[in-house]
């Protein structure tokens, strides 16, 4: 009873009204100090703590603090919330403040929307903490993209020893029914038939068409890391394209996401019709492409015209997905009526987590049903 009383007092507060009748000290009060000064009212914040107001030094302080009593992933939710609930993110403009948070995804999103205000004296630790985000991502995403596209299956061949994903299990079965064992109900499957793999010389061409509104910062992050990855698969020609009502081609800065994302500018209006317009217009063998559309669906430019252009792709046999987005965030907010419209092309439009694209990649260069995650 004892320690449910403390974790009631901890989340409630200690306001008169509570209830709990719990003092807390010690490690317990620490932390307390630190959730009031981001979570409780105005009045509330300065009696339970100093507050963070304005100043860098108690923001720091602050920050030192909630990494002491927090993992790394409530300290990581805290530091959005402070972004958001106190407008910090000026702070995050002095580089005591960027050496001080724990980086993550949201914080890079942030940067980039502050890059244009950086001063010559945070862009660099800025750089630094983009750059370590970007670096543990590729090391978590890496292996399981150039596995998932090490190339395509060729289902017209056949092969004795597939990989283990690779098994054509009808054909397997109907080779060893003569090994039938009927009292365990069973086929001893001596004999594996599986798809084959295309030729490495086979070339697909992937094109990343990301939206980088404000709201989409998380995706481009993921898209910038995965746009890196693909352009080192041997076998796939890509390019990233990032818009607002403009349209950047960042392909050649590839090789260095850091410089991609530096390269993107957050915020600003919509005109997905532009942007797919100039992948369009760059398709060479439609067959062996696939247009991965990352937007949230808001249109700023011309609905129609961007639905009969996305028809038109999909006529001339270019394969395209659209990714609602990109983010281990859930469903985001979008366009549902563009969405239905995608739909009734024959493009299914959904949210796609960084775990689940390289299998979503692997399909679309296959040419196979996509992996689409059950609503709810």
């Amino acid at each position: 009873m004892t320690e449910r009383l403390r974790r009631w007092r901890l989340v409630l507060g200690g306001a008169e009204s509570e209830g709990t009748g719990c003092v807390l000290d010690g490690r317990d009060a620490g932390m307390d100090g630190a959730l009031g000064a981001l979570y409780g009212k105005e009045g509330e914040r300065q009696e339970r703590g100093a507050g963070l107001g304005a100043s860098a030094p108690s923001v720091a302080r602050w920050l030192g603090d909630v990494r002491t009593y927090f993992p790394a992933p409530v300290v990581q939710v805290m530091q959005r919330d402070a972004v958001d609930r106190l407008g910090l993110a000026s702070l995050l403009l002095e580089p005591e403040m960027l050496e001080a948070v724990e980086a993550d995804v949201h914080l890079v999103g942030t940067l980039l929307s502050l890059a244009g205000a950086l001063p010559e004296t945070t862009r660099e630790t800025a750089r630094a903490v983009v750059r370590k985000v970007v670096r543990d991502l590729e090391k978590r995403l890496a292996g399981r993209t150039r596995a998932a596209l090490s190339g395509a299956l060729d289902r017209s061949a056949r092969t004795g020893r597939p990989r283990p994903r690779d098994i054509d299990w009808n054909r397997t079965i109907a080779a060893n029914l003569r090994h039938y064992l009927p009292d365990h109900g069973t086929v001893v499957p001596e004999r594996l038939v599986g798809y084959g793999r295309a030729a490495q010389s086979l070339n697909k061409g992937v094109m990343l068409c990301v939206d980088q509104s404000g709201s989409m910062a998380p995706s481009l992050v993921y898209a910038s890391v995965f746009g890196a990855v693909l352009s080192s698969v041997r076998t796939i020609s890509t390019r990233l394209v990032v818009f607002d009502t403009s349209v950047v081609d960042l392909t050649d800065q590839l090789d260095d996401p850091v410089d991609v994302l530096f390269g993107t500018r957050l915020g600003g209006g919509t005109d997905i019709n532009r942007a797919l317009a100039y992948c369009q217009a760059r398709v060479e063998r439609p067959a062996d492409t696939v247009v991965v559309l990352i937007s949230d669906l808001y249109e700023g430019g011309i609905k129609g015209e961007m639905l009969k252009r996305v028809a038109a792709m999909k006529a001339s046999g270019v394969e395209f997905v659209a990714l609602l987005s990109l983010s281990d965030e859930g469903a985001p907010a979008y366009d549902r009526e563009q969405a239905a419209a995608l739909a009734a092309l024959g493009v299914p439009a959904f949210a796609c987590t960084p775990e689940l694209f390289p299998e979503v990649m692997a399909a679309a260069l296959e040419r196979r049903p996509l992996p689409v995650p059950e609503a709810g």
